[in-house]
């Protein structure tokens, strides 16, 4: 009987293993963050933008992909490729009824972790929560091969007039490949919305 129970739990752990994981988050600070990939904090971005245009909701919001160039000889991501994400709908309103973004979901290949709130561990993803723009933070990140999903709960919404909507926190991960342009995927009340985001070139 044992044996049975212990074969049992064994196939219900290779399943959940098969069926995906969840990325490891923390919260950072701005300027700071900028010091795991430059010696100095000075930091070349390169944006991209798409425009978000929801069902039923007046006004545009859009996905900004940013990328650093490859981390400095000395620092913890040296040789490394830094990615962040940003979604705005602050400028989208809706009188009788408001949308709100709830996953974002990408394929990003895999990620590198580092320590990068300093606290000796190292973790997936960090949330730049001060020093920058936002006021909703993804709430978990779920792992189907080379797809991640950053889950918002609450969700990114639009407001009641324009200028009153959500933008989400620039959201960040490390990958050892440069990016190229890909197609990503936002879920917002009940629709599925393609958009334009740069991730990581596979080898």
């Amino acid at each position: 009987m044992k044996t049975s129970l212990s074969i049992a739990l064994l196939l219900i752990a290779l399943l959940a293993s098969c069926n995906g994981t969840h990325l490891s988050i923390v919260n950072v600070n701005a300027p700071a963050i900028n010091y795991i990939f430059d010696n100095d904090g000075t930091i070349t971005v390169t944006d991209t933008t798409d425009d978000i245009e929801l069902i039923g909701m007046e006004g545009t919001g859009f996905l900004q992909s940013r990328t650093f160039p490859v981390g400095e000889t000395g620092t913890l991501a040296e040789g490394l490729y830094g990615y962040q994400y940003r979604i705005d709908l602050t400028e989208v309103a809706g009188i009788l009824h408001i949308v709100c973004i709830s996953s974002f979901r990408i394929v990003f290949g895999p990620v590198v972790s580092l320590d990068f709130d300093g606290n000796g561990s190292n973790e997936d993803v960090y949330v730049v929560t001060t020093g920058g723009l936002g006021n909703i933070a993804p709430t978990s990140v779920d792992v189907a091969g080379d797809t991640l999903t950053f889950n918002f709960s609450p969700g990114i919404c639009a407001g009641n007039a324009p200028g009153n909507g959500d933008c989400s926190f620039f959201f960040g991960l490390v990958s050892a490949y440069p990016a190229q342009l890909v197609t990503s995927e936002i879920h917002a009340g009940g629709t599925d919305y393609i958009l334009e985001a740069r991730a990581p070139s596979p080898p």
